[in-house]
């Protein structure tokens, strides 16, 4: 495991950028839990831009951890895309790039992870508000992950439902030997603009274990 303390980011859309209201994330989840959430995450997770238009998020990666059989699975992952991150630096930046999807009503996620040397590493994924959680990630191939949200000591946790083929019309379930294991994402406010994206695999049976942490801090607008 490596860490790093120190942390400089930003995250806002153009001037120009138009914010909408957006009560996707907020239905599904229950009154109660969204009410024990910080108001500074009810913000970020409720508003929109238009479609097309994005919003990049900068911030520094702090904590990376692979078990050996972790770091072979993120190289086999990228078979279908490279959804996992490959890199174990830390003090470099992460950019979130989310833009909205007017052909699915969900939102396209691109994520760039700074190297010390070489090309950074591109994770692309896209998020639907569908399926059987009513929302699921799509990360290359076909393949997809439900997800189910929930709120745990104030922290917004989307966690992994299963896994899925997508073949035209056909949505095909994928056996529990081809998953990576159980993936959760984390944001966690942080108070004064500042918040926390972990991302954590766990595969119980093989004891593969992947985690990545980067915290990024809002622009005053």
């Amino acid at each position: 495991m490596t860490s790093a303390r120190s942390f400089a980011s930003h995250a806002a859309p153009p001037a120009h950028t138009k914010l909408l209201d957006d009560r996707r994330f907020r239905a599904l989840l229950p009154d109660e839990d969204w009410g024990r959430l910080p108001v500074a995450t009810w913000r970020r997770f409720s508003k929109r831009v238009c479609d097309g238009d994005s919003v990049v998020y900068v911030g520094l990666i702090d904590e990376v951890m692979f078990s050996d059989i972790g770091w072979w699975l993120a190289q086999a992952a990228r078979l279908i895309g490279g959804p996992l991150p490959t890199g174990r630096d830390t003090g470099v930046p992460m950019i979130v790039t989310v833009t909205e999807d007017a052909a699915s009503g969900g939102q396209i996620w691109t994520r760039i992870c700074a190297r010390r040397s070489g090309f950074p590493q591109v994770i692309h994924s896209a998020k639907r508000f569908d399926g059987p959680t009513g929302l699921e990630e799509y990360v290359g191939f076909g393949v997809c992950m439900a997800l189910r949200i929930s709120v745990v000591d104030q922290a917004l946790r989307f966690r992994s439902a299963g896994y899925a083929l997508q073949v035209g019309r056909l949505r095909l379930p994928l056996p529990a030997w081809l998953a990576p294991g159980e993936i959760t994402v984390t944001h966690r406010d942080l108070g004064e603009g500042a918040f926390r994206f972990t991302l954590d695999v766990v595969h119980p049976r093989f004891g593969a274990l992947i985690r990545q942490s980067a915290v990024f801090r809002e622009a005053v607008s």
